[in-house]
């Protein structure tokens, strides 16, 4: 795995990647959801979330790998801009409430996702149309989407702070 960012920081590749998928995913969902809602395109709406699900589950452990086994943590990273123990002990300190936020997100969000694809695969005809199980695949279909937002929201917000900040 490469060792550095591309952003311009001192993180990992690894991390920069999955900063910009968090940049991307929003507006691919909210093109997905047009797809279903306004274009009626049960079938393209499908896909787009399969693709998505199997892009990120990929994505997220690549960088899970990176960050723990190659990096040995996020504070390791961190390190690199902060060779300082007390100027990297205070970044820790001030970054960390802000990913436990985002973890409580991010954690959730590939339940909620998969649920709601497992189910929509067992459950929708192929190819897919409306039925019993669309009220359900709509709650659950919205919950996932302003879960996943509200991780690619803290997600930037926690690099922005642990990365970007001095």
């Amino acid at each position: 795995m490469f060792t550095d960012g591309f952003l311009g920081y001192r993180t990992s590749f690894m991390l920069d990647f999955v900063v910009c998928a968090l940049v991307l995913i929003v507006p691919l969902l909210v093109y997905s959801l047009w797809l279903v809602k306004v274009k009626k395109n049960f079938t393209a709406h499908k896909w787009l979330q399969v693709a998505l699900g199997i892009i990120l589950l990929i994505a997220v452990g690549a960088f899970e790998i990176d960050l723990q086994v190659v990096h040995g943590g996020w504070e390791n990273i961190v390190q690199k801009s902060h060779p300082d123990e007390a100027a990297l002990a205070a970044k820790v300190a001030e970054a960390r409430p802000y990913l436990w936020v985002h973890l409580l997100f991010a954690v959730t969000t590939p339940f909620l996702w998969f649920s709601t694809l497992i189910l929509a695969l067992k459950r929708f005809p192929s190819p897919p149309t409306t039925g019993v199980h669309s009220r359900t695949h709509k709650t659950l279909g919205w919950l996932s989407t302003i879960d996943i937002t509200l991780t690619a929201v803290t997600g930037l917000v926690f690099y922005y702070v642990a990365f970007m900040t001095p």
